[in-house]
């Protein structure tokens, strides 16, 4: 066989290819943005950073305006929608087909899941438990999935497939807690009427599923043209908007993987059988089959699948860096110590992060297995849950967005940030040496 020349263009862009899906890419370029945000917050240009976050971008219709927000609140509402849509994806799939789709297998992280929430929430409201600083007790309960499954595949073969099954099916939980969260206590005044209007689309996305309507431009005009809008002007966060659409993106394939199979070995043969005009394009009869292949295999997909796989992504290396450059810029700049200790946000956040999720999550999946609720997973102990578990008090993103609708005080939001990234990096580093140095011992 002849070997395909490698042009230019593929030899810059398989390396980015490869970078792009390895599992631990997406930390590192988080991590590397909020490093950036830290460095710009603290350097001559800080003025900068910060007076283009609050510019103001409007949508004017017939001279007024219909949306008007601030680039850090189109960052927050709009492209955190996408990540939310994504979350949205993700969950439905894993309640359809995926970890969370058997009760059996399901229970247990459940169950730590709850416990990774409720712990930390509750150490949090302990130490801040009255006026505005009691706002934050839904910080510490997030975990970053992108940043935890980045530091668990760093370390490779040296952890069982079970365990990281264990910290996706927990996060995936984590996420679905988030959200309901931030819709029933991080959400303004509503407009009921409004918030109507943006059900309707809701429910006509759902009747278009079950109609068989499988074309992304229905559910993206209905999702971010109804939905996503009116949800926003009504008070009730746009993030719940995004994931209530994920939700109505069909889960079904129009043929199945028997049907697809023969079809392909068909096209296959008719490929191998159409003359060739051995010249660098292909005839209109190869066009065509190929034209029926591609066709086939679009509705051997489910468009939650497709949708899933092309906005990973763009979520990891578009979304999430700019929402952190965005809310990670902490300037210490004429910032006192006294001032960071004047309460107990700092100290809640970072205890209820790290005590909390550690607490929460190994207490709640031993007390499980003691009273035989549920079995650990093959491969699995109670050792490597309690390394899980320090690596779930990466909060990061949801933490960072959760500050965000917490506080409207800066100082507030700052001493809320450095509980978060304190908590992460103990966290992520504590996780991981516990994981290898366990490994190391077998």
């Amino acid at each position: 066989m002849k070997r395909q020349k490698v042009t230019p263009i593929e030899k810059i862009i398989t390396p980015i290819r490869k970078f792009i899906t390895n599992g631990k890419s997406g930390g590192i370029v988080l991590a590397s943005s909020a490093v950036l945000a830290l460095i710009i917050a603290n350097s001559p240009f800080r003025e900068y950073y910060f007076e283009l976050l609050e510019k103001r971008i409007s949508i004017n219709i017939n001279s007024n305006a219909f949306l008007d927000l601030s680039i850090h609140q189109w960052i927050n509402d709009g492209l955190m929608a996408i990540f939310f849509f994504v979350i949205g994806l993700e969950l439905k799939r894993e309640i359809i087909a995926g970890e969370l789709s058997k009760p059996k297998d399901a229970i247990l992280p459940i169950i730590a899941a709850i416990g990774g929430m409720a712990v930390p929430a509750l150490i949090f409201f302990l130490l801040n438990p009255s006026g505005e600083a009691s706002n934050g007790w839904g910080i510490p309960m997030a975990t970053d999935i992108a940043f935890a499954l980045g530091v668990l595949y760093l370390l490779g073969d040296k952890v069982p497939l079970s365990l990281k099954v264990f910290l996706t099916a927990v996060a995936i939980v984590d996420d679905l807690g988030a959200v309901l969260v931030i819709a029933l206590f991080y959400t303004t005044e509503i407009s009921l009427l409004t918030l109507g209007a943006g059900v309707v689309f809701i429910l006509l996305m759902f009747l278009g599923n079950k109609l068989g309507i499988r074309n992304s431009l229905f559910f993206a005009l209905l999702g971010i043209g109804g939905a996503w809008t009116l949800f926003l002007l009504s008070g009730v966060h746009a993030t719940i908007a995004a994931v209530l659409a994920a939700f109505m993106i069909p889960t079904h394939v129009k043929i199945n993987e028997e049907v697809f199979s023969a079809r392909v070995k068909k096209h296959l043969n008719q490929f191998q059988k159409a003359t060739p005009n051995d010249l660098p394009t292909i005839t209109s009869e190869q066009l065509h089959i190929l034209e029926r292949l591609s066709i086939d295999t679009r509705k051997a997909l489910t468009p939650l699948q497709r949708l899933e796989h092309i906005m990973h992504p763009i979520v990891t290396f578009f979304v999430i860096p700019i929402f952190a450059l965005a809310n990670a810029g902490i300037t210490f700049v004429d910032t006192k110590l006294d001032m960071l200790l004047e309460n107990n946000i700092a100290i809640g956040v970072a205890l209820g992060l790290l005590l909390g999720k550690v607490i929460g999550i190994t207490g709640f999946t031993w007390i499980s297995v003691k009273l035989r609720i549920a079995n650990l997973p093959k491969g699995m102990s109670l050792k490597n849950i309690l390394g899980l578990a320090f690596l779930a008090s990466i909060g990061f993103t949801m933490s960072l967005f959760i500050t965000q609708l917490a506080y409207d005080t800066e100082l507030y939001r700052m001493q809320a940030k450095i509980g978060i990234f304190t908590a992460s990096i103990i966290g992520g580093i504590t996780g991981y040496f516990m994981l290898n140095k366990k490994t190391k011992a077998k």
